[in-house]
């Protein structure tokens, strides 16, 4: 268990070193998202922009008919914020060997890179109201408004006790 979460995060660095979208992904990705969301997924770090597409695409293959949890899966990173690949890897390193210490070098004031741990540890909250902010700014394609349900996606994706939909949005972001 330890060696292949080890392989994964390795993967996953050799990936953030270069981040791409292509145009067709982006084009399928905001057809899932409305305007503010959109822009939202914009602002993202190219890496996470990536990611959540990677998320997406493993999320459809489970439940392709899932508009809100496909929404979940893009924008589940949203709340990182700009945050580099150094401070990335410090939080993943700090999570693994010394949680309590990491936890003591997070705020969210002082110094760019403990505002960055910060942002990494409290992410899905940031991210839930990143994305509640859009709830009047139009809806889903259908016209319906955004729903409820992907803030508390984004919001409790990294809930000890997942339901259903949660279980799907974390194996995917962990695969």
């Amino acid at each position: 268990m330890i060696l292949r979460r080890a392989e994964h995060r390795i993967a996953q660095f050799l990936t953030a070193l270069r981040p791409g979208v292509e145009p067709d992904d982006r084009a399928e990705a905001y057809s899932y998202l409305n305007e503010a969301q959109r822009c939202i997924f914009e602002a993202m770090m190219l890496r996470d922009q990536q990611h959540g597409i990677d998320v997406f695409r493993r999320v459809r293959t489970k439940r392709s008919d899932d508009r809100d949890l496909l929404a979940a899966a893009l924008l589940h990173d949203c709340g990182k914020g700009n945050v580099t690949l150094w401070q990335r890897v410090l939080h993943v390193i700090l999570a693994a060997a010394a949680p309590g210490f990491r936890a003591r070098l997070a705020t969210q004031h002082g110094a760019a890179w403990r505002q960055a741990l910060w942002r990494l540890e409290h992410h899905p909250e940031l991210g839930a109201a990143m994305v509640a902010a859009t709830a009047g700014a139009g809806g889903h394609t259908n016209g319906a408004p955004p729903d409820a349900d992907v803030v508390r996606l984004i919001r409790e994706q990294e809930a000890p006790s997942p339901d259903e939909r949660l279980a799907i949005l974390q194996a995917a972001d962990e695969a």
